[in-house]
């Protein structure tokens, strides 16, 4: 049974690599841009659980929110716009 187990996990592990080898640098650029931006966002979350009070708390939620809002932002506009051309994303 273990076995199977493991045998799954590695193939659904080839599949999770394989599948990010056929994207273009720009949605790998995109996805990392979205990734930064959740794992700054959780540390906000984070402290935000950990706030004294309701106001600090709530500030914490509400600088997570917006970080993960810009991250969308920033790489959606990746996806859109060519780098090498500086319309949106400043690059």
């Amino acid at each position: 049974m273990m076995k199977n187990k493991m045998l799954v996990l590695s193939a659904a592990a080839g599949l999770i690599a394989l599948s990010a080898c056929n994207t273009s640098p720009r949605e790998q650029a995109a996805d990392n841009i979205e990734a930064n931006a959740e794992n700054v966002a959780e540390r906000y979350d984070a402290a935000a659980d950990n706030a004294t009070t309701d106001a600090a708390e709530s500030a914490m939620e509400n600088q997570a929110a917006a970080v993960r809002a810009e991250g969308d932002a920033k790489a959606e506009d990746m996806r859109k716009h060519d780098a090498d051309t500086n319309l949106h994303n400043g690059m």
